[in-house]
């Protein structure tokens, strides 16, 4: 026993010198922080140096290795709800610093997990969780999930596009005034030179909630990666891969005829992720006129891990949509009694959609933390709105109902090379990369009676083409409290236009922008949870084709500078941030009803500031807010001042979210906005505002089984999600009135559900 005391003792005493000497010969360290795709410490975080050992990080983030030999390292680090990130790593006789940043949210995780963190006012995400246990009837409800300061709502109850109303703007359906750059899987959803109006959003009535992986929310055009209508910010939608469960299924009913299904089957194979998956609803809504509202989405992604380096995917979307509707009728009419708020003056108007996407992405990691993918995309779509908004004003015996064609052919190509790098002491990563978006279109605008044309008013052929090329740099200095970084984009645009009723009217017109970016995140002392923020960018927004072409001497593109500044803060189970922002427009957009085209008109400015909360006010149950409110919008230069309508300067939103509490799940949300004007001169004219609560819960009843309930409207109140102030005559022998029009916000809806999700991986 005395032995193997001893020689336990000399092994001991060997390693002690051991150490000792490594110590003495001055070992090289390792150390740097992990952070969360906004530029947080990640507390927890599991790091390791391989071949070699494994490390934690402390509460600023931070991790450190001693004694590391030089050589050839893969610097890896790993925390719950992130995809892991790693990087090449070379050591030589120096100390090392080497930071790690989180790129996006787990694809996987099924459980909903409230979590706390500072948000800068830049950049938000969503991860999928605020769409798996909510019931949608509605495609509109994507939105209003998103609570981030946009206020969208319906023209025609259900199966047109919204439209978006943003820091004190109307966009329209998406496109105008800056617009709100809406991306789908890197495909972009706003369509240029479409049969009803700039940069349309009605594509994204083929996406299904339930395949939703991450929504990354920019407030303004502060990334150089986006061009073409990001002046108001960017929604990016990042779909799955796969799905944690082999089967999912879910059926769901309520009230207005209300049905919808969604299923989905996702193979559990080596190297692979897919699904296909297939979603159809209906519903009458509660108008008089029934909306006959069908949609069908099939979807499906296949992709292949080719090595532990390299994926490639293909993805396939389908949708079309069928619907009637009332349309927007005169407000004065309810308030007399002769019209109900849910009753209509032309029952022919609607709509039919069809679409349909390819696309393949490759991607590509390097040994030493650099990152390339690629994507490409075709799409093909067939649209066809079939409207009358002003009745009988300009034809007293036929009516003014017109009918607007859309057929489109749409190819896209994007890549991107990501490069961290070291400066001395400096980390940094470049982004760099370019975008090709071509558009060949047939779009047209027809007289009609019920849905059969009777003329032709305007019929064109469009070809527009925009390329793009951008590079942005972040620098992390003085030890990770200050992140700076800069970007510039250049895009060239293609206006070309064969006029099939008039061919004089027709050419080809060119327009180019550059478009830069900087931004700044300073945190004064890590022990004081504070950081402030600075960030400001240009961005540009085309209009329709045939007005470029038909107006070659006006402007062709509009330019958005966005300046932003403000300070976010996270301490404990709370999270807060503010910030003030300042928006000029080189142009306004004015709509053309003649040929269903756009113009752009005077300069406008706009200020004002945001503020939102997070409170985890306990494990299960958390609450968090926000509310945008703008101080003035309005055309500069004009004397007497002249204001920006139609879009509210008060918007709201907040959640109360309980989260698997004895297999309870749910949320209770408010969205609110102020009443506005609809006229430029006269203040009297408004329209007005609304507060709503919507409920939704889910229970588990076993594992794989689920109860849904939502209750949109929970309040049953009355309100009007879209209004706008034009002139109108209801019948033949009317009086021509100017008055306020408007789409009824539906009333109190209820929908119950089961959902199934069978053999998890």
């Amino acid at each position: 026993m005395d032995l193997a005391n001893t020689i336990r003792k000399i092994r001991l005493g060997a390693c002690l010198a051991l150490v000792g000497a490594g110590g003495a010969w001055g070992g090289t360290v390792v150390r740097g922080s992990v952070w969360d795709p906004q530029g947080k410490p990640v507390a927890g975080a599991t790091v390791r140096l391989v071949p070699g050992a494994e490390s934690r990080t402390g509460e600023a983030g931070e991790y450190r290795f001693e004694d590391v030999a030089p050589g050839e390292y893969q610097l890896r680090a790993e925390a719950p709800g992130f995809e892991p990130v790693s990087r090449g790593l070379a050591v030589a006789e120096q100390p090392v610093a080497a930071d790690l940043r989180f790129a996006q949210l787990a694809a996987r995780r099924q459980t909903i997990v409230i979590t706390a963190k500072t948000l800068e006012p830049e950049m938000d995400l969503r991860n999928a969780e605020v769409f798996n246990r909510t019931l949608f009837t509605r495609d509109d409800q994507v939105f209003t999930q998103l609570n981030a300061g946009i206020d969208a709502g319906q023209h025609e109850g259900g199966g047109k596009s919204l439209e978006i109303r943003r820091f004190g703007f109307n966009l329209d359906h998406g496109g105008v005034n800056g617009g709100l750059k809406v991306l789908v899987d890197d495909v972009q959803q706003n369509q240029a030179t479409q049969g009803h109006g700039q940069g349309y959003l009605g594509a994204l009535k083929a996406l299904s909630p339930e395949l939703i992986q991450e929504v990354t929310i920019i407030n303004g055009p502060f990334s150089a990666e986006y061009g073409d209508f990001s002046g108001l910010g960017v929604v990016h939608i990042r779909q799955r891969e796969s799905l944690p469960e082999q089967f999912t299924l879910r059926l769901a009913g309520g009230n207005f005829d209300t049905g919808r299904g969604f299923f989905a089957f996702s193979p559990d194979a080596q190297h692979t992720d897919a699904y296909a998956a297939y979603e159809g609803s209906y519903t009458n809504g509660p108008f008089a006129s029934p909306l006959r509202y069908r949609r069908d989405n099939v979807n499906a992604n296949y992709t292949r891990t080719l090595d532990d380096r390299q994926k490639l995917g293909f993805r396939f979307l389908f949708g079309r949509n069928d619907f009637y509707s009332s349309g927007q009728i005169p407000l004065d009419l309810v308030s007399a009694g002769l019209l109900d708020r849910f009753g209509y003056v032309d029952p022919s108007d609607g709509g039919r959609v069809k679409l349909g996407t390819a696309a393949v992405y490759y991607s590509r990691n390097f040994a030493r933390g650099d990152t390339f993918k690629a994507d490409g995309f075709l799409a093909r779509s067939l649209f066809d709105l079939y409207s009358n908004f002003t009745f009988f004003l300009n034809d007293p015996v036929n009516g003014d109902a017109f009918q607007q064609h859309d057929s489109r052919l749409q190819e896209g190509l994007n890549a991107q090379y990501t490069h961290p790098h070291r400066l001395g002491p400096i980390s940094g990563v470049l982004v760099s990369g370019g975008n090709f978006h071509d558009n060949q279109i047939n779009v047209g605008l027809y007289p009609r009676e019920g849905r059969v044309p009777t003329g032709v008013t305007t019929r064109a052929d469009a070809h527009v083409t925009n390329g793009a090329g951008y590079a942005q740099e972040t620098l992390t200095l003085l030890g990770g409290r200050l992140l700076a970084g800069g970007g510039l984009r250049y895009d060239e645009f293609r206006f070309g236009v064969a006029d099939r009723v008039t061919p004089a009217r027709g050419g080809i017109q060119a327009a180019g922008e550059w478009q830069a970016k900087a931004n700044a995140a300073f945190t004064p002392v890590r022990s004081v949870p504070l950081t402030f923020h600075a960030n400001y960018g240009r961005g540009i927004n085309s209009t329709d084709a045939r007005g470029v072409v038909e107006r070659p001497n006006d402007p062709r593109l509009a330019t958005t500078d966005f300046y932003q500044a403000g300070a976010s803060s996270n301490f404990g189970r709370v999270s807060l941030s503010a910030d003030a922002f300042l928006i000029d427009h080189s142009h306004e957009a004015v709509y053309v009803p003649d040929d269903g085209s756009f113009e752009f008109q005077g300069p406008s400015r706009a200020y004002g500031y945001e503020a939102k909360a997070s409170v985890a006010l306990t494990r299960h149950i958390s609450w968090n807010g926000g509310l945008t409110k703008m101080g003035n919008a309005f055309f500069r230069g004009t004397d007497p001042r002249t204001y920006v309508a139609a879009a509210p300067h008060f918007v709201a939103n907040a959640a109360l979210t309980v989260a698997a509490w004895h297999r309870w799940s749910g949320s209770l949300r408010l969205r609110a906005i102020n009443h506005y004007r609809l006229d430029e001169q006269d203040p009297s004219i408004v329209a007005s505002g609304h507060t709503v609560f919507d409920l939704g819960l889910a229970r588990e009843i076993r594992r794989g089984v689920e109860l849904n309930l939502s209750l949109d409207n929970l309040t049953n109140r009355d309100y009007y999600e879209t209004q706008n102030y034009f002139e109108s005559r209801v019948t033949p022998l009317a009086p021509a009135m100017w008055r306020i029009h408007g789409t009824p916000g539906y009333r109190l809806t209820a929908v119950a559900g089961i959902t199934l999700r069978l053999r998890g991986k």
